[in-house]
C-alpha cells in the first residue's frame, strides 16, 4: 500500500475516532447521536470502499483493545457486545457501501454525475448501518422491531439527513484534493 494512501486511511480512522467526543443521547434506547457515523460514510466516500473500510476497521479494532473512541468516550469489547455494539460494526459496512458507490476520487470528474453518485453513496452508507445496528439491539434487548425502529431509527433520521447533505458537500469539496495524492 502507497504510504500516502495509508495516511489518509489512519487520518480518516482519527476522524472517526474523534466524533466521540461528541454525543448526545437521545430516545429511550441510550442510541446517542454522534458524529462517528457521517465521519463514517465521509471516509468511504472520499478515499473509496477499500479505505474507507480500512478507516472504520482501524477505528473499531482500536475501541475493542480499549481506547475511548466509542461514543461518549468508552472502548473496550463489552462496550461492542452491549445494545449499540451493532451500529459499531456497522460503521464499517457504511464505509464500504459508500466508498463502493463513490469510488476512489478522480482528478478528472466533475459535475452533476459526481455529485448525484455521492448522494447515493452517502445515502446507501447512512442506511447500511442502520442494519446490523438494528438487528443487534433487537438481539440484546429483546425489543420487537417496531420498538426497536422507535428507539434506534426514527429519532435519529433528521439529524441524519443534515449529516447526509454535509457529508455529500465535503466529499464533493474534498475528493479532487484527495485524488491529487491519491491516484497513482
Amino acid at each position: 500500500m502507497k504510504t500516502t494512501r495509508f495516511v489518509f486511511i489512519v487520518l480518516f480512522a482519527a476522524l472517526i475516532c474523534a466524533g466521540c467526543f461528541i454525543a448526545v443521547p437521545v430516545g429511550a434506547g441510550g442510541v446517542p447521536i454522534v458524529l462517528q457515523n457521517m465521519f463514517a460514510v465521509l471516509a468511504g466516500c472520499i478515499l473509496g470502499g477499500t479505505g474507507g473500510f480500512f478507516a472504520s476497521l482501524i477505528f473499531v479494532a482500536a475501541g475493542m483493545l480499549g481506547l475511548p473512541v466509542f461514543s461518549g468516550g468508552r472502548g473496550g469489547i463489552a462496550h461492542v457486545l452491549g445494545p449499540t455494539g451493532g451500529f459499531i460494526f456497522g460503521y464499517v459496512l457504511a464505509s464500504l457501501a459508500a466508498g463502493l458507490i463513490a469510488q476512489k476520487p478522480r482528478a478528472t470528474e466533475k459535475g452533476r454525475m459526481t455529485l448525484m453518485r455521492l448522494v447515493l453513496a452517502a445515502a446507501a452508507g447512512f442506511t447500511v448501518l442502520y442494519v446490523p445496528g438494528v438487528l443487534w439491539f433487537m438481539q440484546v434487548t429483546k425489543r420487537t422491531f417496531g420498538a426497536t425502529m422507535g428507539a434506534c431509527v426514527v429519532p435519529f433520521i433528521p439529524g441524519d439527513v443534515i449529516k447526509l447533505v454535509l457529508t455529500v458537500l465535503l466529499a464533493a469539496k474534498l475528493r479532487p484534493v484527495a485524488a491529487r495524492y491519491l491516484e497513482t
